[in-house]
């Protein structure tokens, strides 16, 4: 049976959701939280506020690659542990999908702490955009705000039932289904198709 995990990045962790099944039937096989950040090191969570705070020019520099470094460690770390999973209980995911707030360049953004928000948006999605891919599964990155249309588009359904499909999903399994959980659950239906 075919398997896609979804993804809705966050900054220092992201919601998982494997979905199963033929896309036109598909089912939730998992939900589950990952860290991209290293709790031990609390700067990871936001790494670019943290050099923003640091004293500038080497200190900010080598700071910026530490906390690089640990959250590229870590995540690559989580998702191993995740597909082992998922291939030890028998649904080794095929394929993924990234759901991100932004793709927008940081570069383009003058306040400060905005900036830093993009650019820790930019750095979780790419590094574990670069952690899924090299354990050779193709990757799509879909933006949040467009994302329902897209499926919708993708489908050839109208979105209203897109997202009413996706709020199904959940009802079969326990507990809450909140948005990022959805969302993702939308990532993993794309990349089944």
């Amino acid at each position: 049976m075919r398997a896609a995990v979804g993804f809705r990045v966050k900054s220092g962790w992201a919601t998982a959701v494997l979905l199963a099944g033929p896309a036109a039937a598909p089912r939730v096989v998992d939900r589950r939280v990952i860290e991209l950040s290293d709790p031990a090191v609390p700067t990871s969570r936001q790494p670019y506020h943290a050099v923003m705070g640091a004293s500038g020019g080497d200190a900010g520099a080598r700071l910026e690659k530490h906390l690089t470094k640990v959250v590229e460690r870590v995540t690559r770390r989580s998702v191993r542990r995740l597909l082992q999973a998922y291939r030890r209980a028998g649904h080794p995911a095929r394929r993924a999908g990234l759901v991100v707030g932004s793709v927008i360049d940081p570069a383009r953004i003058a306040n400060d702490h905005i900036r830093a928000h993009a650019l820790e948006g930019r750095l979780f999605r790419t590094v574990l955009e670069r952690a899924v891919r090299s354990f050779r599964l193709p990757c799509a990155v879909i933006v949040e705000r467009g994302a329902y249309a897209t499926a919708a588009d993708r489908f050839k359904r109208r979105e209203n039932d897109v997202k009413r499909a996706v709020t199904e999903l959940g009802r079969a399994i326990a507990g809450p289904w909140r948005a990022d959980e959805k969302t993702a659950a939308l990532a993993a239906w794309m990349a089944l198709r």
